[in-house]
C-alpha cells in the first residue's frame, strides 16, 4: 500500500469522500480524531462504514491505546464487521501487540471468523519507552503487517518543543525514531510506513519527503487530507522504465538460480538487486 488516508470514524462526509481519493487503504479513526463524548457513535458509524465497503479496499480502523481503557470497547464493535485491519497506537513492542493478538482471536471467535483474518498496524514511535523496544517486533505475532512512524506524540512524550528545525527537517530524535522504525520493520519482514506529513497545503514538501521515503526503503506514507494521496501515489508508483529494468533483472536470475551474481549492461549484480527489483514489481502491481 502507498498511501493511507487518516480519516475521522465519526463523519459521514469524509469517510464518503475517502473512497473517492484513490487512497490504497483508509485508516478509520476513533483515536485522536474523535472527541470523548463521540467516542460511542463513532464505533457504531466505523462499524457500519466497515460492513459496507470493505470489499472496495483495505479499511484500517486506528482504536484507541489500551491505557485509555478504550481499546476493548473499540474492538468488539468493529472486529465483527471483518475490517482489514487494526491500527494500534501508544505501541510499546512485542508486548502490547501479543495483548491485541489475543484480544483478536476472542472476538474472532466470538464472530465466527477464522483466527488470524484481522491484521494489526502498531505506530511504534509514540512514546520514548516505545522506541527502546523496536527490535522485538522480529518474533511478533502474525497479524503484523506493517509499522507507521510517526513524531507528533513522541515529542509531547519527551517535552520537545517542536520536532523539526527551521528549515522543515527532522532533528535528531525524530530522525532516529524514523530509521528505527525502517530497520525494526525491516527485520521483522513487514512494510516500513513513513509518517504523516502535516502540512497538507505543501505538496512540494510532501512530495519531497515520500521521494525521500522510497530511497530509504519504506512502501509507503501516511495521509491526514485527500489532497496528498495523489502526490504519494505518484512517489511510491514505479515509471515504465523501472518496470522495464526490474523485469529485466529477475529475468536474468532467474535464467541463473545458481548464481549469487550476474553481469547486466556491464554493471554487477548480486541477489540485493533481485530483491529490491521485485519490490518494485510490487508496487507497480499495487498501483494498477
Amino acid at each position: 500500500m502507498r498511501s493511507l488516508l487518516f480519516v475521522p470514524a465519526h463523519d459521514a462526509r469524509k469517510l464518503a469522500k475517502g473512497l473517492e481519493c484513490g487512497a490504497d487503504a483508509l485508516i478509520l479513526d476513533l483515536e485522536d480524531a474523535v472527541p470523548q463524548a463521540d467516542k460511542a457513535r463513532a464505533r457504531g458509524m466505523c462499524a457500519e462504514f466497515v460492513a459496507a465497503h470493505q470489499a472496495r479496499m483495505p479499511l484500517i480502523v486506528r482504536v484507541n491505546a489500551a491505557s485509555t481503557g478504550m481499546l476493548l470497547d473499540d474492538l468488539a464493535a468493529v472486529v465483527r464487521a471483518r475490517p482489514y485491519g487494526i491500527m494500534l497506537p501508544k505501541c510499546a513492542g512485542n508486548a502490547d501487540l501479543l495483548q491485541v493478538d489475543a484480544y483478536l482471536s476472542a472476538l474472532e471467535a466470538r464472530e465466527g471468523i477464522a483466527q488470524g483474518t484481522l491484521r494489526v498496524l502498531p505506530i511504534v514511535t509514540e512514546t520514548a519507552a516505545a522506541m527502546l523496544q523496536m527490535g522485538s517486533y522480529g518474533a511478533a505475532s502474525p497479524r503484523l503487517c506493517g509499522m507507521l512512524w510517526g513524531g507528533e506524540d513522541l515529542a509531547a512524550d519527551i517535552g520537545a518543543v517542536a520536532n523539526k528545525n527551521a528549515q522543515g527537517a527532522y532533528t535528531a530524535p525524530y530522525v532516529l525514531a524514523r530509521t528505527l522504525t525502517l530497520l525494526g520493520a525491516s527485520a521483522a519482514q513487514v512494510a516500513a510506513v513513513d509518517a504523516v506529513y502535516t502540512n497538507f497545503r505543501d505538496p512540494d514538501g510532501l512530495r519531497e519527503e515520500a521521494t525521500q521515503a522510497l530511497r530509504d526503503g519504506f512502501s509507503g506514507k501516511a495521509a491526514i487530507h485527500p489532497d496528498q494521496v495523489a502526490v504519494i501515489n505518484a512517489a511510491f508508483t514505479p515509471d515504465d522504465k523501472d518496470v522495464a529494468r526490474a523485469h529485466e533483472v529477475i529475468a536474468a536470475f532467474d535464467a541463473n538460480p545458481h548464481t549469487g551474481a550476474i553481469s547486466l549492461h556491464g554493471q554487477m549484480l548480486d541477489r540485493p538487486h533481485y530483491r529490491s527489483a521485485q519490490r518494485v514489481l510490487a508496487r507497480a502491481r499495487t498501483a494498477r
